[in-house]
């Protein structure tokens, strides 16, 4: 293989993800995530059009799916669908962002 053609992997992701385009609504969501003491970056994950979070879940939305190493993955409704979130926490401060963001109505 040609070494001129081997292009060098970045060293992390961007600070946002690869997806970085969202609706108004759900950017605004996003901000308000960020702004939670303990909260370091919001990424954003894969959008899945036709999807829904239920009847309750309008736009903007967030649904805290499960714990992860560094934080949380969550849902977030879109006008088109759901699209993927990681919401990545300081070291024991996990519980408390949770709770603040499940305790937002849907």
């Amino acid at each position: 293989m040609d070494a001129h053609l081997l292009l060098p992997l970045p060293d992390h992701m961007p600070p946002r993800g690869r997806h970085q385009s969202t609706s108004k609504e759900c950017q605004k969501t996003i901000d308000r995530i960020n702004a939670l003491d303990g909260v370091t970056a919001v990424i954003i994950g894969r959008s899945y059009g036709g999807k829904s979070l239920g009847k309750v879940g309008k736009t903007g939305a967030v649904k805290v799916q499960r714990q992860v190493p560094g934080g949380w993955k969550a849902v977030t409704q879109t006008a088109k669908g759901l699209q993927e979130l990681f919401i990545q926490v300081e070291a024991g401060k996990e519980k408390r962002v949770e709770f603040i963001i499940t305790g937002w109505s849907l």
